[in-house]
């Protein structure tokens, strides 16, 4: 579990290292899904607009070769993809990034009901075409 801290994206990509360390040719999927993951728990950081307290969760699994990434948060807001950003802008480009450098990426309800679950799947031949 991480917290709602601008700080928690470092502590997933530690976490995210770790997991791959432990997978066979996971150094080949470091760097799409280190940037994945950073993006998607900044998100949940910012727009899960939810009491102070709550927390987030990371999940990590293969799947036939490609990393799925989770991130879990109460909230129940969708992300959208903004495609509207200006080149002064100095954010709202995260989701087309993930978008960029995954095979693909959604958003569904958590099991447990509260919140959500945006998740990506990369693979070592980087994102969609």
């Amino acid at each position: 579990m991480l917290a709602r801290h601008r700080r928690s994206a470092g502590l997933a990509r530690s976490h995210l290292r770790m997991f791959l360390g432990r997978v066979p040719k996971g150094a080949a999927l470091a760097g799409d899904g280190e940037l994945v993951l950073t993006e998607l728990v900044a998100n949940a950081v910012v727009h899960a607009r939810v009491s102070k307290g709550r927390e987030i969760a990371v999940r990590f699994e293969m799947v036939g070769g490609h990393l799925r990434i989770e991130v879990h948060d109460a909230s129940n807001e969708k992300p959208a993809i903004r495609r509207s950003s200006g080149a002064d802008d100095s954010s709202g480009r995260g989701l087309c990034l993930v978008e960029a450098l995954s095979l693909g990426w959604g958003c569904e309800p958590r099991p447990e009901g509260i919140g959500k679950i945006v998740w990506a799947l990369v693979g070592p031949e980087g994102g969609a075409p």
